[in-house]
């Protein structure tokens, strides 16, 4: 069997066990079939690897369903980690402009490394500009975002403030919500009228030079 990327040697042991007892028996070994094999103290430490495995995405069982395990393929299980994050063109991190986001294809996000679990409403942007250097967001990132969900003091979003882009800090003083840069050649940005948070930053791609 080929080698699957990302799995401890152990791990790798019991995958190859299983795929073996799939194509013997043509059914997947139990918990504890599982321990004896390996000399496991006990049907725990079966558990936790085949429980590892599935949440690498190599692994695959069916609910309620007795040796049901399933050895997903290693090019299939690497394409389930990755996914397509659709790019709604660029945001000013900078002074906020007046423009119409287009869609401009996708980016691709390796899930695992950065942590996140894209739903339907996750989207990502390219950055403009330096005012959010003091996070460590530059010209020419990609912030990926989620739409829909509420943003607390201290996180960076994407908005609208009076009808006007930008990426900010979102910053609740008691009741008043407004932007703050973090770059101190730029000013806070207080709404005269409304502020919208269109996007939560939940991760944030720099794409390397040359």
């Amino acid at each position: 069997m080929h080698m699957t990327p990302a799995l401890t040697p152990r791990q790798q042991q019991v995958l190859n066990f299983i795929q073996r007892t799939l194509d013997g028996a043509g059914q997947s070994p139990s918990l504890r079939e599982i321990a004896q094999h390996f000399g496991f103290r006990s049907m725990k430490a079966a558990a936790d690897h085949v429980t590892a495995l599935r949440r690498k995405g190599v692994l695959e069982h069916r609910p309620r369903r007795a040796r049901s395990l399933r050895v997903v393929s290693p090019l299939r299980a690497l394409r389930r980690l990755v996914v397509d994050v659709p790019v709604y063109g660029a945001i000013p991190a900078g002074r906020p402009d007046v423009r119409e986001q287009r869609a401009e294809g996708c980016i691709s996000a390796d899930i695992e490394s950065l942590g996140i679990r894209p739903t339907a409403r996750t989207f990502a942007l390219r950055v403009r500009g330096d005012s959010m250097i003091g996070k460590h967001i530059a010209d020419g990132d990609y912030v990926i975002l989620e739409h829909g969900k509420a943003p607390r003091n201290g996180d960076v979003v994407a908005a609208l403030i009076d009808s006007e882009s930008t990426l900010k800090t979102f910053v609740l003083d008691g009741r008043r919500a407004f932007l703050k840069a973090e770059n101190p050649r730029y000013p806070q940005l207080i709404p005269a009228e409304e502020l919208v948070v269109q996007g939560v930053m939940v991760a944030l791609i720099r794409k390397a030079e040359g």
